[in-house]
């Protein structure tokens, strides 16, 4: 289980455009461009608890570009957990509403983002971020991503990435 009383702890990857490589803890493309889970101008990491995972979210659209692949050490909370329906519909959501494909297409439009605003009362709350599967073409229900808005932010949340020969310094 990856949530013990609503913290995670362990290991997330995420597959970076290598453009963000030198700041893998920034949340900087995000922010420029928006997410399913941030608003444009919001910062936020998205990290999946596989490599594999990573790779896919990262590479969603065409044919897969150059990406830098970075492991974090994390211990970091609270973290809401999509997979319960009962804790999602108090918050005003569903599992079909997260896997809205439209969300994308509703963002560049101008159209308000579900997600995004569920994002928003769950940041409202408390939560550093929100466990949710990943729906990445040829995931399924076990692909996990931890989608972080807050990390760092107190001396109880580390997020730390694991470069022990300084590689990215190196770029």
């Amino acid at each position: 289980m990856p949530l013990v009383d609503g913290r995670y702890k362990g290991r997330l990857y995420r597959a970076l455009n290598p453009v963000y490589a030198r700041t893998p803890l920034s949340g900087q493309g995000a922010a420029l461009y928006g997410g399913r889970f941030n608003r444009k101008g919001d910062a936020a990491l998205y990290t999946a608890l596989d490599p594999a995972t990573a790779l896919r979210e990262a590479n969603q659209v065409g044919d897969l570009q150059p990406t830098t692949l970075v492991a974090y050490r994390a211990d970091l909370g609270p973290v809401f957990d999509t997979r319960d329906v009962q804790a999602l519909a108090a918050h005003g959501m569903t599992a079909a509403g997260l896997a809205d494909a439209g969300w994308r297409a509703d963002m560049l439009a101008g159209q308000p983002v579900p997600t995004q605003a569920f994002a928003q009362v769950l940041i409202k709350a408390g939560f550093a971020g929100l466990l949710v599967r990943s729906f990445a073409q040829g995931t399924t229900d076990a692909n996990l991503n931890l989608v972080l808005w807050r990390w760092n932010y107190t001396a109880s949340d580390r997020l730390d990435v694991i470069d022990d020969e300084n590689r990215l310094g190196r770029l």
